[in-house]
């Protein structure tokens, strides 16, 4: 007859720390994880800041935790997205940093399940104490997985991975995706945690996985793409009045980025990119936004990837088109490639339920006079012979439009962006980062092009090719590399985020089940 492994003493797991250092263990995780993000951009941060809130979660009950949860998703978010607050004040900022804090407490719940649970599974000590900590680490990209699609489409900003983009650990996301790599950065540290709580001297296995994952972080080469030769693009940062409130006269962000472009004309070039919000109008629409874009893609004998807010019929877009070179009369939409914004920001292109919310803050509800629609057509466009893929703005946070772009056949990714909104914060900082970490997972170069900066091109390998500084008018002209191929973690991404964020639960529910059947509680 096989020994049954017996339930170990002290299952039903304490917590460490009283409730009020727990508190300030997790104020002190959001503030310090706030700072692996850019500008500051010190990585170590997010392990040892990982590491508080585990400790601070782990004996939890359910309402403690919930308190532990809400004051470290308070302090990060509240730090991290402060930029909201830069022209409409408080109410944007603290709406949206709160929302996201009382969902993070939500999705932090299984974490403390797991602390309390998987413990008292019978199983060989170092078998519980791995499966904890894969647990609890696929739970934290659960989490992120919930923040990233709900509600309203969610806002997967803040996702760990994104504070390791100028590191050689983000090679790592061309193997397992954005998601897997923050995978493994929770893994290291849940499982360091256990070491120190384990009361018996660590066995060697216990501090060589970790090690081995660190070392794997840090020489892991990027997933190879094969090199296509290269294309040469302008990109053109006019730093107009873009921005919600500036104050503008006709045409004159077109001027603005016309007049940016004046040291490119005459360069040869097989694209010219502008900016998100680089035209003051529909161009299929207003002849004089046509007859200016005509000019200036004559001057440079290049099509123009520009971008405006469009109407079709009673709807209205914020669609990005490939403008050709050479004459040709009037242009209708149809007439040309186009690709519109997948994700319209909620509360900033668009208001959902907005009956309810105008109730609550008819002043702020009612600057937002446009209702953008969803765009359905692919983010890809085609120059000459070459797929160029596309995201709009903060589309560059929604991993599905970037692999549709790359099943596509995208050789070369544009991201045109206005930041003007954000002037004088790391919000574009922030979204640079997001873009080199594109960049790297995709195994392709990257031509990030703001209104009014920070503007890069950017290397398949993460590196800056060139760069142009932030509120002051600039162009780029580059050879960029075109490579092609798709990336491991462009195709297993998104199968192992689903195996991460249901295999989680799923082992809690079990471990759940069988300690009730034990009479360990939650």
């Amino acid at each position: 007859m096989t020994d049954r492994i017996p339930v170990p003493r002290g299952a039903r797991t304490k917590p460490i720390l009283p409730l009020w250092a727990a508190l300030i263990s997790a104020a002190a995780a959001g503030g310090l994880l706030t700072l692996a993000f850019p500008a500051v951009s010190l990585w170590l941060a997010a392990f040892p800041a990982v590491g508080l809130l585990l400790l601070a979660l782990i004996g939890r009950r359910t309402w403690s935790a919930l308190l532990v949860g809400f004051v470290y998703g308070a302090v990060f978010f509240l730090i991290l997205v402060s930029w909201t607050a830069r022209y409409l004040g408080p109410v944007p900022w603290l709406a949206l940093g709160l929302l996201q804090a009382a969902l993070t407490a939500v999705a932090l719940i299984p974490v403390t399940l797991a602390y309390r649970w998987i413990p008292a599974l019978p199983l060989p000590a170092y078998a519980r104490t791995t499966l904890l900590a894969g647990t609890v680490a696929a739970l934290w990209i659960g989490r992120e997985l919930f923040l990233g699609n709900w509600p309203y489409g969610g806002f997967p900003w803040a996702r760990i991975a994104y504070t390791l983009a100028d590191t050689s650990a983000a090679r790592v996301s061309s193997w397992i995706g954005i998601s897997g790599l923050g995978f493994l950065m929770v893994l290291i540290v849940a499982l360091l945690v256990e070491v120190l709580r384990a009361r018996a001297r660590p066995r060697a296995a216990a501090i060589a996985v970790p090690a081995v994952l660190a070392v794997l972080l840090a020489v892991l080469p990027a997933f190879p793409t094969s090199s296509h030769g290269t294309m040469r693009i302008g990109a053109v940062q006019g730093n107009g009045p873009t921005g919600y409130f500036d104050q503008r006269e006709p045409l004159s962000v077109l001027n603005a980025q016309t007049a940016a472009t004046e040291p490119l004309f005459g360069k040869r070039m097989d694209l010219l990119v502008w900016p998100e919000g680089g035209l003051d109008g529909d161009p299929f629409q207003y002849p004089a936004i046509a007859d200016g874009l005509d000019e200036v893609a004559a001057e440079v004998q290049a099509p123009i990837l520009a971008n405006a807010a469009t109407q079709n019929g009673d709807l209205f877009y914020n669609t990005s088109f490939l403008w050709p070179a050479g004459a040709h009369p009037p242009l209708a939409r149809a007439d040309v490639q186009t690709h519109s914004k997948r994700h319209p920001v909620p509360f900033g292109e668009y208001v959902p339920d907005r009956p309810f919310f105008n109730a609550i803050v008819p002043d702020l509800i009612g600057l937002i006079g446009r209702e953008y629609t969803p765009g359905s057509d692919a983010p890809v466009v085609t120059v000459g012979q070459t797929p160029v893929g596309l995201a709009i703005c903060f589309d560059v946070i929604y991993d599905e439009l970037i692999a549709e772009g790359i099943d596509g056949g995208a050789q070369v990714l544009v991201f045109q962006t206005n930041n003007a909104d954000f002037r004088g914060t790391v919000e574009n900082l922030q979204q640079l980062g997001i873009a080199r970490m594109r960049a790297v997972e995709t195994g392709r170069a990257v031509v990030n092009i703001s209104t009014v900066g920070t503007s890069q091109v950017i290397r398949a390998d993460g590196s800056t090719q060139a760069s142009l500084d932030e509120d002051r008018p600039g162009a780029l002209l580059e050879d960029v590399e075109l490579r092609t191929g798709a990336t491991a973690g462009v195709i297993l991404g998104p199968w192992i985020e689903q195996v991460l964020l249901w295999g989680g639960l799923l082992i809690v529910m079990i471990a759940g089940i069988g300690s009730r059947r034990r009479g360990i509680g939650a």
